[in-house]
């Protein structure tokens, strides 16, 4: 599908380039929006599934049953989602930002139950994957409107950073098993946009997201994109998915 009213502008990118990050109100079309809604119910009823048969735990890594989800490899799961990952809207962003080869590697869906959504530690994407990589790009698309009481995201902008624009070391933390890569006391810039709108950041970006507070529960499709295939790990739901080369689209749906 197309959304003809998005556009992406130069002062856009010159503060991906220099920030690390972008923010955008209405990307998603309705109809892509009430699909991905659907697929995400669905893959939590998937997920807590397998954890009532006891084929996982109620606290695996960072998803803790009735309270956050994360939930890897949605696009493997349900295929028909690469109506949305292959995108015109999609091909349009990681062109703008990571240039004429891109490939889609990874995708979940992020969920913050009613009440009881914990916070997420400050972290740069990258720091959750062990292996040498080249930095990629995060999506982090809003499947409902996103406050700061219901858990949204806070990204701490490059020129504000311990980081900037380079990796640092992570510290796993006990009881949540979230990786750390900031202590200090910035709380970064809080990302508020309504339902459809996405937050685009490096991989180098650190974000963190707060408690949701409120009766409702809080949604997001994650996409990630990179320059170059990532490494492949067993185990994990990464894959090499082709989408852009030499600027044009190679994978539609």
């Amino acid at each position: 599908m197309t959304n003809t009213r998005f556009q992406i502008t130069e002062r856009d990118l010159e503060q991906f380039r220099t920030e690390g990050y972008m923010v955008f109100d209405r990307v998603v079309p309705p109809g892509d929006l009430a699909f991905l809604r659907v697929m995400c119910e669905a893959m939590i009823v998937e997920t807590d599934q397998r954890i009532d048969a006891g084929e996982t735990d109620r606290v695996t890594e960072i998803t803790h049953k009735g309270k956050r989800y994360f939930m890897d490899g949605a696009f493997p799961f349900f295929p028909e989602l690469g109506r949305v990952v292959f995108s015109d809207y999609m091909a349009r962003i990681t062109r703008a930002a990571l240039g004429d080869t891109v490939y889609h590697f990874k995708n979940q869906f992020v969920v913050k139950c009613a009440e009881v959504g914990m916070n997420f530690a400050w972290h740069q994407d990258s720091g959750y994957i062990t292996e040498p990589h080249t930095p990629y790009l995060t999506t982090w698309c809003a499947l409902d409107d996103v406050t700061e009481e219901n858990g949204t995201i806070y990204i701490l902008p490059w020129s504000r950073s311990n980081a900037g624009g380079h990796f640092i070391d992570h510290i796993r933390q006990a009881g949540t098993n979230d990786l750390m890569g900031y202590d200090g006391e910035d709380p970064g810039e809080p990302v508020i946009i309504p339902a459809g709108g996405m937050a685009i950041f490096s991989s180098l970006t650190l974000h963190r997201s707060g408690a949701n507070i409120t009766n409702r529960t809080r949604r997001v499709y994650l996409m990630t994109y990179s320059p170059e295939p990532m490494p492949l790990k067993e185990g994990t739901t990464r894959m090499v998915e082709p989408f852009l080369k030499d600027g044009k689209r190679v994978r539609e749906e």
